[in-house]
C-alpha cells in the first residue's frame, strides 16, 4: 500500500481530534528499510497516550490505513503502532518522548510541514 498526501493529513487529524501534542511526521523513504513514514506524537498522560492510540485504531483502517500490530500498550508511556509496514507512529509521554529523542535517531529524515499536507 503506497500512502498519499491525502492519508497522512486523514491520520494527522486523527491525531489532532485526541489533542496529540508535539506532533512530527518523517519521511523515511530511502532512509529506512522498515517504513516509509514515522509518526511521533506526545500525549500528557497515559490515559491520553492510550485514548489517541485507541482512536487511531479505530479510525485508520476507515482511510484505508490497517493496523497491523500494537506494542506498550498496558503501560501506555510509549505505544507503538506498526501501520502496513509504510506508516510506525509513536505515541509516548513528555518524560519517554524526551529520554529516547526518536527525532535525533532518524536525523537525515525529512520533517513534513503539516501545511504541505492540506
Amino acid at each position: 500500500m503506497e500512502l498519499d498526501q491525502k492519508m497522512l493529513t486523514e491520520v494527522i487529524h486523527i491525531v489532532e481530534d485526541k489533542k496529540g501534542g508535539d506532533i512530527t511526521l518523517l519521511d523515511l523513504q530511502g532512509i529506512s528499510m522498515v517504513t516509509d513514514y514515522c509518526l511521533i506524537v506526545t500525549g500528557n498522560s497515559t490515559t491520553q497516550v492510550k485514548a489517541i492510540t485507541n482512536h487511531l485504531e479505530e479510525k485508520l483502517p476507515e482511510v484505508g490505513i490497517p493496523v497491523l500490530h500494537i506494542e506498550g500498550l498496558p503501560d501506555a508511556k510509549w505505544v507503538l503502532m506498526d501501520c502496513s509496514g509504510d506508516l510506525v507512529i509513536h505515541v509516548m509521554t513528555p518524560d519517554q518522548r524526551e529520554f529516547y529523542q526518536l527525532e535525533r535517531l532518524w536525523k537525515d529524515a525529512q520533517v513534513i510541514s503539516f501545511a504541505g499536507l492540506s
